[in-house]
């Protein structure tokens, strides 16, 4: 198995990407179990922020480095959250008070089309001149009532028109095939098999 560092300390993230780079002979290790601190994600832009997180990970911890920058992009407020998704609802994270935020700015929107986005950078090492970039985008709509247990985040508000059901409630083999997140690890799977 090849070791690779995964630039968050997300366990669904975590959960997602082994799942689908397994297969692929790569041992992802979250951040955290290699000592390595979290990075400053100051930039106004997914890619910029993958990049930070991707060059900090493999600087530290000498290993290749995966990072996933990626949020909800919400059409009525201007692309917002975005890269702030996490902390929408301002430190501590917390996915309870960012979907209470979120849904208190949409309660007189009658617009409500919303995309995960999701961008990965792999870096070979942390002086890599040519990292690997890979983009995925997952539209759907915010509903006020939670529904479903499965995923994280912004799921159980995400509804899926094309499946009848949100986010949370997809299971998670069809997740992986759909989401931003599955759709950006597809593309940057295709680039890793000449590595």
């Amino acid at each position: 198995m090849k070791k690779l560092v995964l630039a968050s300390n997300n366990q669904g993230k975590l959960r997602e990407f082994q799942a689908l780079l397994l297969p692929l002979g790569w041992d992802v290790i979250p951040q955290a179990e290699l000592g390595v601190t979290e990075a400053e994600e100051p930039h106004a832009t997914f890619i910029e922020n993958a990049l930070a997180k991707a060059r900090h990970a493999a600087l530290q911890s000498g290993l290749p480095a995966l990072a996933d920058d990626s949020g909800i992009c919400l059409a009525a407020l201007e692309g917002a959250p975005g890269v702030h998704s996490a902390r929408f609802a301002g430190e501590p994270k917390s996915d309870a008070r960012n979907n209470a935020l979120m849904l208190e700015k949409l309660a007189s929107v009658a617009d409500r089309r919303a995309r995960y986005v999701c961008v990965l950078v792999f870096m070979r090492s942390a002086q890599d001149p040519q990292p690997l970039i890979a983009e995925g985008e997952w539209h759907g709509e915010i509903i006020n009532t939670p529904r479903g247990d499965g995923g994280f985040g912004y799921d159980p508000y995400f509804w899926l028109p094309q499946f009848g059901m949100t986010a949370a409630e997809l299971p998670a083999a069809d997740k992986n095939a759909v989401s931003h997140r599955g759709l950006a690890c597809a593309s940057l799977i295709e680039r890793l098999r000449v590595i």
